[in-house]
């Protein structure tokens, strides 16, 4: 019998494989805002999510972009990999380029949590500076390793994060 006052997780103490997407428009990339991740209690990534057996990267890639913000996107190039393994989640995540082919950025949900442990709060376009201007523990670890934040696109190879 567990911890009652614990509410179970489905992405910690597991590997979970992830595709995410850089959407870069008009000099600015687009972000989600995660409330209740990371040491500042909040982390800004790009979108994406876990792939599902059976399911493609390119079409857990689209489906989770439609999801998070109404956007349907054409997958591109394959960019880097980034590995995370912390205290209680150990994350793969495969990062491609992305265009937007429709939809206008609305704010979504993650299906794989009930609606009132959503911990999506934002979506928005951030420029080099704006995410420059973040503190560095609120935004996805694979923008500390490009030269710049806006160069997130030129990143190869394998980043491995550990916390």
């Amino acid at each position: 019998m567990g911890n009652e006052n614990h509410t179970e997780n489905p992405f910690e103490e597991k590997v979970r494989v992830r595709v995410c997407g850089i959407l870069q428009e008009n000099g600015k990339t687009l972000l989600l805002k995660h409330d209740s991740i990371g040491p500042a209690g909040y982390l800004w990534s790009p979108p994406g999510g876990g792939v599902e057996f059976g399911e493609s990267l390119a079409e857990t890639l689209k489906k989770e972009f439609l999801e998070e913000t109404n956007l349907t996107v054409a997958v591109g190039d394959y960019l880097f990999a980034n590995e995370f393994i912390g205290k209680r989640h150990h994350a793969i995540e495969l990062f491609f380029g992305v265009t937007r082919i429709s939809g206008e950025l609305k704010l979504g949900s993650d299906p794989e949590l009930a609606p009132e442990e959503q911990i999506l709060s934002e979506a928005k376009f951030l420029s080099a500076d704006e995410m420059t201007n973040l503190p560095a523990d609120a935004i996805h670890n694979a923008f500390h390793t490009a030269d710049a934040r806006d160069k997130i696109t030129e990143l190869r190879g394998l980043i491995t994060f550990k916390h």
